[in-house]
């Protein structure tokens, strides 16, 4: 009779003096969490963190621009700090938590008071830049519960469209619907 494998319904005794220790990885990679999922980047470690989600995860939000850090089109979450994910390494990326605007919204599909706003004040133009202005709204909002116009401006990421008082406007929506929500 033929040894049942892992599929089959009967469970294969363990084989005598094995123990309970994980094998370990087929490949050694790093180790992140996107969106509260877990992957291992098993590639190159010199790879932009803005090409790993886009390419490898197809997580197409985060979008490219300048490629120096400065447009803020690939802005993302990481461990709770707004990062350009072009200039960010996957070496740099163990154990890291990462937000993209793909996981803003609730796991039941409602979206974030930040996305909401954007709707409601219909900032968004031609959208190119968005992805990035929302995330990094989301950043100043965790940091800065009534932001002033001057801190909204310190945000730097740039709209092609010119759509920054709709922007502006969203966020202070945003910052009051998050008040709110916590009272």
């Amino acid at each position: 009779m033929a040894q049942q494998g892992p599929t089959s319904p009967v469970p294969v005794p363990t084989p005598q003096g094995a123990t309970d220790v994980p094998p370990k990885p087929v490949r050694e990679g790093i180790d992140l969490i996107v969106n509260d999922e877990r992957f291992r980047h098993t590639g190159d470690k010199a790879m932009p963190l803005l090409w790993y989600l886009r390419d490898v995860l197809r997580l197409t939000g985060a979008k490219y621009g300048c490629d120096q850090g400065n447009c803020g089109f690939c802005t993302v979450i990481v461990d709770g700090k707004a990062i350009a994910s072009c200039q960010t390494k996957m070496e740099g990326m163990a154990g890291k938590r990462v937000t993209t605007i793909e996981g803003l919204s609730g796991k039941d599909g409602s979206l974030h008071p930040v996305q909401q706003a954007w709707i409601d004040e219909d900032a968004i133009m031609c959208g190119f830049c968005q992805p990035g202005q929302i995330m990094a709204a989301v950043d100043l909002l965790n940091h800065q519960k009534n932001p002033s116009d001057a801190d909204i401006d310190k945000i730097g990421n740039l709209c092609r469209c010119g759509s920054y008082g709709r922007i502006r406007k969203a966020i202070k929506r945003a910052a009051v619907s998050m008040k709110d929500k916590k009272a």
